[in-house]
Order: C-alpha cells, then structure tokens, then sequence
C-alpha cells in the first residue's frame, strides 16, 4: 500500500509557487480564525471530512495540513487506503512549523 510523503514547509511553499500543489486543511472551522494559508485552500475539517471533495483528478501534488501534521496524516492516509489518491503529502508539522519556518500566514 502507498505511504503518505512527510514533506516540509519549504517545500511545500516551494510547490505553491511554482503553482504544483493544492493544500487540503483538515482543521476545524474555528482554528481558520487563528491562522490561515495565504494561498488558495481546500478546507475540509476532519469532523466532516468528505473523500470526494478533494481534486484527486488535479495533476497537481495534494497537500494535507492541519496544526500539528496529525490529522492531516491520517486524512491523506485514508485517501491512499481507500484509492482515492495514488499519492498524497502531509505538511509535516503543519501550519504550525509552517509558522516556525518564517513563512506567510494570515493570523487573526
């Protein structure tokens, strides 16, 4: 069975870029309050995760975060389990190291 791909946020924010990702946060409503991705989101929370939301059909790389790089592991793992996806990665860390990495957010 596929694995996900721990990927960190300079990387990931490398993909964004250059337009090859799309990130799917599976955080809950309220922490979008706290802290949000600058760029372009797929917002799925995990509570109401639903597979057929995510752009499985996109030839970009599928990012999946949250606050820890928890969550967003187990999500992008069901997805590569249940063959919704061929392959997946997990914002290692999360939006969390993303911030420790000096990258932009929308805080607040």
């Amino acid at each position: 069975m596929p694995q996900i791909i721990e990927t960190d946020a300079h990387q990931v924010h490398a993909w964004l870029e250059e337009n090859g990702a799309i990130l799917v946060d599976v955080r809950e409503d309220n922490e979008l309050q706290q802290a949000r991705f600058p760029s372009e989101v797929v917002h799925l929370p995990l509570s109401r995760f639903d597979p057929n939301a995510v752009p499985a059909d996109s030839d970009k790389r599928i990012v999946f975060v949250c606050a820890q790089g928890i969550r967003s592991f187990q999500a992008g793992q069901y997805m590569l389990d249940q063959g919704f996806l061929g392959e997946a990665y997990n914002l290692t860390e999360g939006i969390a190291g993303w911030h420790r990495a000096g990258l932009p957010l929308e805080l607040g």
